[in-house]
């Protein structure tokens, strides 16, 4: 028997109200800020990811989907979004455009991980890019969409987590003392982390490894190690949010799972027990445009998992709004009205009514019973008497009360 790959999952119809409330708020909380919608393909180049997310993080050397087409060119799902919307962002020459550029998107994302609660193989992530502007303001304005993202959707219970970690100018010499202050207790570290303080020391910071958290708690704060331009940047960003009246607290622990940040990171993460308590989180990534071969570029950006979001709306018992159900549904009394009926749901969706219609000959009593499984506001009966008259008889689905109309009118009562 067949069934949906490990780490993945079927949306089923009843789950799609979640689905589509969170990205109906998305879309108007991104139209209320002046953010544009980008799709990019699904899959791109290996080394678009292998040179901007990093050669040294987990999702590069253990989690990306990576294939050969079959021109023998090294292609990958793809496991995050910002790297796509900047190859989009200079590829189709958009520095040219007012800055910043404001561009959002609604995308799928592949990352072999195990799985467990809210971490899936194949999940879905919404986010928004501004690229082209430097100032703090665009930080604070980011995290303020956010912040109203959720607010709007209901959730509670969250909080935000700040941190910088500085620029090519400062963060080598932080590094250089992170280093030090993890030298003497390496051996303690889990396997991981081991490999990091080669590779990519500034991730023993964010090592879930109960082993490694006391180590990662004592060591050396970034904010102690900024330049004076990081350090202005970082204490304007804080008094922007003071204005948007955006609380937050600070983490000198936060570094996010991405090289290409550089001085403001953020993630915003629920009180609810297990690892997996971060719904979304950015930062800025100065140099990101840079290296993938475009002019100097400053940007931020953030990145919110749906099904992380859903399922927080699901354990906060907050209600969703329901799909649209069909106003009608289209039952027939007999064979000999059959196609009479079919006509008339064709008619009546061509007026533009959500109309289902009873495909099969089983008995009206049947017919009515799946027209009140579907939802149906209404079940529109055609016999053979009422088609002679010209009539059909309407009939309520919440109150039972039946009563005969026109054929030639029913649209219109249906709509009214």
């Amino acid at each position: 028997m067949y069934r949906a790959p490990r780490g993945t999952a079927d949306i089923l119809p009843a789950d799609q109200p979640y689905w589509r409330f969170v990205e109906d708020k998305a879309a108007a909380i991104c139209n209320l800020y002046g953010y544009r919608r980008l799709d990019t393909p699904v899959f791109e180049e290996y080394n678009l990811f292998a040179r901007t997310v990093g050669e040294g993080t987990d999702i590069v050397s253990k989690e990306m989907y990576t294939f050969e087409d079959r021109s023998g060119h090294l292609m990958a799902l793809r496991p995050e979004g910002t790297a796509p919307v900047c190859r989009a962002y200079i590829e189709h020459g958009m520095h040219n455009l007012p800055q910043p550029v404001k561009l959002y998107y609604l995308a799928a994302i592949f990352r072999y991980e195990r799985p467990q609660a809210g971490r899936y193989r194949q999940h879905h992530q919404f986010g928004c890019e501004a690229i082209g502007e430097a100032d703090p303001a665009v930080d604070a304005e980011v995290i303020d969409l956010v912040w109203q993202f959720y607010r709007s959707l209901g959730l509670k219970d969250l909080t935000l987590h700040l941190n910088s970690i500085g620029c090519r100018v400062c963060r080598p010499a932080y590094l250089e003392a992170l280093k030090d202050y993890y030298a003497g207790i390496i051996d303690s570290l889990c396997p991981d982390c081991r490999t990091r303080f080669q590779k990519n020391p500034l991730r023993l910071l964010d090592c879930k490894e109960p082993s490694c958290q006391a180590a990662a708690e004592a060591a050396p704060s970034t904010a102690r190690s900024l330049c004076q331009e990081c350090g202005k940047h970082h204490d304007r960003l804080q008094k922007y949010l003071l204005r948007l009246d955006v609380n937050y607290k600070f983490n000198h622990r936060l570094v996010r799972g991405l090289d290409y940040y550089t001085r403001t990171v953020f993630e915003i993460q629920t009180r609810e027990a297990g690892a997996q308590t971060a719904i979304g989180g950015g930062g800025r990534y100065d140099n990101l445009i840079e290296d993938l071969g475009g002019k100097p570029t400053p940007a931020v950006g953030f990145g919110a998992g749906i099904e992380r979001i859903i399922q927080n709306l699901i354990s906060q018992k907050i209600p969703v709004p329901s799909l649209p159900q069909p106003a009608a549904f289209v039952a027939f009394a007999g064979d000999s009205v059959r196609d009479a009926a079919f006509s008339l749901a064709s008619d009546l969706r061509r007026a533009g009514i959500a109309t289902i219609a009873a495909l099969s000959s089983r008995s009206l009593k049947a017919q009515l019973k799946q027209a009140d499984a579907s939802g149906a506001r209404y079940a529109v009966i055609v016999g053979e008497e009422e088609l002679a008259r010209g009539t059909v008889t309407l009939r309520d689905m919440g109150t039972s009360k039946q009563t005969s109309v026109p054929m030639a009118e029913l649209a219109a009562r249906l709509i009214n």
